[in-house]
């Protein structure tokens, strides 16, 4: 894999020489992107020490391969399709279901389990084990799902392809994305956590812990809670004004699921729409 890093590495310094259709860059990214279609690479990972890690050079090859590849006309009847990348396929043999109207394209990674209802995986994302994505859900490019994540209906997931070196959106483990929420810019949700619903998590939001009212990160929901949108006041020249920010709400114990009836009493407790 080193020798083919290298190469990916060495296309990507030359980008501004390659063309539509080169014969010797194509072969070497589609060979990039094979590894992250199957699983057998991932754009970004969490590290022992918690931190994200990026493999840019995989950023690079789905780069180089939108600046390569031609447009092509896909049939999949009754549909067609105008596109640079081709339809994932194979989801029998994978152990994957996937619902009349989803898709996924060639170079995401769905687990066996993995369950899309009319829904949307882009291309250097992977979705873990037992994973749902739900009714108008869409994971953007390179975002990184854990296993045994529920994205409800309307969830968007947000893509994060440049920079290279810009880490994606990560979702671990055993969390829970409230319908319509929005997670972008590289945010990242920790194991276990339940977000509400509606919510915006970008890199840059506040993150605040209503039992202490201090802000204990930006753009980052830690493992094992219950986060909800909330403002909080700020004044400037015009007035007194509510900026968004995302309210921890809850810490629930290492490893407890998600019960419906529960987390609804928790956020009719606090005043939230269940």
């Amino acid at each position: 894999m080193a020798d083919l890093q290298a190469q990916v590495e060495e296309l990507w310094e030359r980008r501004s020489e390659l063309a539509v259709a080169d014969g010797d860059a194509l072969p070497v990214v589609r060979e990039a992107i094979d590894l992250l279609d199957a699983g057998k690479a991932r754009v970004a990972e969490v590290n022992d020490d918690g931190n994200v890690v990026v493999h840019e050079w995989l950023k690079q090859a789905i780069l180089v391969y939108f600046k390569c590849a031609a447009m092509q006309t896909i049939e999949l009847q009754p549909f067609e399709y105008a596109d640079k990348v081709p339809l994932k396929a194979g989801y029998e043999e994978a152990g994957v279901r996937v619902v009349p109207g989803a898709s996924a394209r060639w170079g995401a990674f769905l687990d066996r389990g993995v369950v899309m209802m009319p829904s949307y995986v882009n291309i250097g994302a992977r979705v873990g084990a037992n994973s749902m994505v739900d009714t108008w859900a869409t994971v953007g490019s390179c975002a990184q799902i854990g296993a045994n994540v529920h994205l409800s209906g309307g969830v968007g997931i947000g893509g994060v392809l440049e920079p290279p070196q810009a880490a994606p959106v990560i979702i671990e483990d055993d969390a829970m994305i409230g319908s319509r929420s929005m997670i972008v810019e590289g945010a990242r949700v920790g194991r276990g956590a339940f977000v509400g619903a509606g919510v915006i998590l970008a890199k840059s939001m506040p993150v605040i812990d209503v039992e202490t009212g201090k802000e204990i990160s930006r753009g980052e929901v830690p493992p094992w809670c219950v986060a909800v949108s909330g403002t909080r006041k700020r004044k400037f020249k015009g007035g007194n004004f509510g900026l968004p920010c995302v309210l921890i709400i809850k810490r629930l114990k290492e490893g407890e699921r998600h019960d419906k009836a529960q987390l609804n009493d928790v956020l009719r407790e606090h005043g939230v729409t269940a």
